[in-house]
């Protein structure tokens, strides 16, 4: 319990400093969606609701172990380190990756004994988040080239980035279905399956980006739902 409370509050304490930090962009972008551009909320409560959730993030967790904890809080500063600075750089995609990659190794610190967790849950929750953070920047592309937030999907083609979301995917059903555990029907199926996806979306990638979007979706969908099936 108290693992996924760390978590929250860093999840909070992230998504709560991106909003504050953001609303002037956001306004500029006319993204009524934001609460703070629509006026539900001022942006001064939201920034103290931030510091607040990180400061909650650091004792719970702590409560993992030490190092466990310490672990946990860098990958967050990282992260946040992302919503300040690094989103607008080359290396956006390496903070998802860390910040995916992190969170099995920092569950697994607080057993006894601080293992680091099975290999295969790091690598492929390493590239879930780099196809996470492919997909994310699709919708928002005009806005953050229009404002100057150009992480690296937005220096590439939509295309690139369909076929990179897709090879992030399937590289992550690879691990899931075979470096999980030994070989069986279900992996097999699987690996068929997200193979067969990976493949149309490099074909359909050239033709229809968009098309190669909603397949890599899919693909991760997929992906989640084995990484729920073979982590247990």
């Amino acid at each position: 319990m108290l693992v996924g409370l760390a978590v929250l509050a860093g999840q909070l304490s992230i998504g709560w400093q991106n909003d504050a930090l953001a609303a002037d962009r956001d306004r500029q972008t006319d993204r009524w969606s934001k609460p703070i551009v629509r006026g539900l909320v001022a942006r001064s409560t939201v920034a103290v609701w931030a510091i607040a959730a990180g400061l909650a993030c650091i004792p719970l967790s702590l409560a993992s172990g030490w190092r466990a904890g310490l672990f946990h809080l860098g990958a967050v500063l990282l992260a946040l380190a992302y919503n300040v600075k690094l989103k607008a750089t080359v290396l956006s995609v390496l903070c998802y990756a860390a910040s995916f990659g992190a969170l099995p190794v920092f569950i697994a610190m607080g057993a006894p004994r601080a293992p680091f967790g099975p290999w295969w849950a790091s690598v492929a929750a390493a590239a879930l988040g780099v196809g996470a953070h492919v997909i994310n920047a699709l919708p928002d592309r005009a806005d953050d080239l229009a404002t100057g937030t150009i992480g690296l999907p937005l220096r590439l083609s939509v295309t690139a980035n369909a076929r990179i979301a897709g090879g992030a995917f399937l590289a992550a059903a690879t691990v899931l279905s075979f470096g999980s555990g030994a070989l069986s029907p279900l992996r097999v199926v699987a690996f068929s399956t997200s193979a067969t996806c990976g493949l149309a979306i490099a074909v359909i990638s050239a033709r229809d980006a968009r098309l190669a979007f909603r397949l890599s979706l899919v693909l991760a969908c997929l992906d989640v739902g084995l990484l729920l099936v073979f982590s247990r």
